[in-house]
């Protein structure tokens, strides 16, 4: 297969722990360096990141920076795109390595399977400290992320979404751009157009990435409950988008809620029974999967996998609550692409 141009396009803002490794990674790929550009879109960065691109452009002309002054990635994504200059776009994010076939096997799948528009793969979780292992460690089992494929999958497949993406850069002009009201789900929510408009997403487990997680417990925290806000904004904004287990945390959260309030008014046995019943089930599902990774990674993660887990969960459901109460504000909001 003749491999054509392509335009890799990446949102960055405030990445300079991260910005070098991840350029390093994309220049190490086996796909020729003279049919990439690799366009950075950065949102108003108030760190070191576009001085250390900028020093990189030097060894790496390939690379070029934009400006994104709305800094969110829909916006970016969007500024990259319309910038580029090759047939084939393959997003990706800074916060990311990627093994050296990563951009070959992208592009290959997305020309050899039939009605692909999207091509994808898995995601390795790792985290930087004792802290960002343990959390990264959470994220790569179905009780942290449920039945996510492109973080568990060692099979290929069509699926629903696929993380990043490889895309021929006419779907854009067929379908639309990524829809800018999205600071998250953003990708979500155009494999869903691409799916409604009869296109298929492939997960080639071949394909695979590196992403680093939150390392510190605020901080996956903010990131689960912003998680959980957006799916709740994203299914009121584009019914279809997101699937049941986005919401697991929230049925969890509110069931737990309802259980605590029925036996507080109540006093009844009935209730605190199906409370005990409910948390008896998580706390098992927690041990087992706590003492899961302990078993592989030593006794003193368990501890600390067993507190993640519940708060985690609680992070993201709340989020969930508290996108159902701004859903009124978003209302009358026009899908701007």
């Amino acid at each position: 297969m003749e491999l054509p141009n392509i335009s890799i396009v990446l949102p960055v803002r405030n990445e300079e722990r991260y910005i070098e490794a991840c350029v390093e990674s994309i220049f190490k790929q086996d796909y020729p360096a003279d049919k990439m550009e690799v366009i950075f879109v950065d949102g108003c960065s108030d760190d070191r990141t576009v001085e250390l691109l900028k020093a990189m452009q030097a060894k790496y002309p390939q690379v070029r920076i934009l400006s994104n002054p709305d800094r969110t990635v829909p916006y970016a994504m969007n500024i990259g795109i319309r910038n580029s200059t090759a047939p084939v776009i393959v997003r990706l994010d800074v916060h990311a390595e990627y093994y050296p076939d990563y951009v070959r096997l992208s592009v290959e799948t997305l020309l050899s399977k039939e009605g692909c528009e999207n091509a994808g793969g898995v995601v390795e979780t790792r985290g930087r400290g004792f802290m960002g292992e343990a959390i990264a460690a959470m994220l790569e089992t179905p009780l942290g992320v449920g039945n996510s494929q492109f973080r568990i999958s060692d099979t290929d497949a069509y699926v629903d979404t696929v993380p990043f993406g490889c895309f021929r850069r006419d779907l854009f002009d067929r379908i639309g751009y990524y829809d800018e009201r999205m600071t998250r789900n953003q990708d979500n929510e155009l494999n869903y157009r691409i799916r409604k408009n009869g296109g298929k997403i492939f997960l080639n487990h071949r394909i695979r990435s590196i992403y680093y997680c939150r390392d510190t417990i605020p901080g996956i925290m903010k990131m689960g409950h912003a998680n959980g806000k957006w799916n709740v904004i994203t299914m009121a904004l584009v019914p279809g988008s997101m699937s049941i287990r986005h919401f697991v945390p929230m049925a969890f959260v509110l069931s737990t809620i309802f259980l605590v309030l029925m036996v507080l008014l109540t006093r009844s046995m009935l209730w605190g029974g199906l409370l005990m019943l409910e948390w008896g089930a998580y706390l098992l599902l927690d041990v087992f999967y706590s003492y899961d990774i302990a078993r592989v990674k030593g006794i003193r993660f368990f501890p600390v996998e067993f507190i993640l887990y519940p708060l985690f969960h609680f992070a993201y459901g709340t989020g969930s609550m508290v996108g159902l109460m701004m859903l009124p504000g978003m209302k009358g909001k026009q899908a701007k692409k």
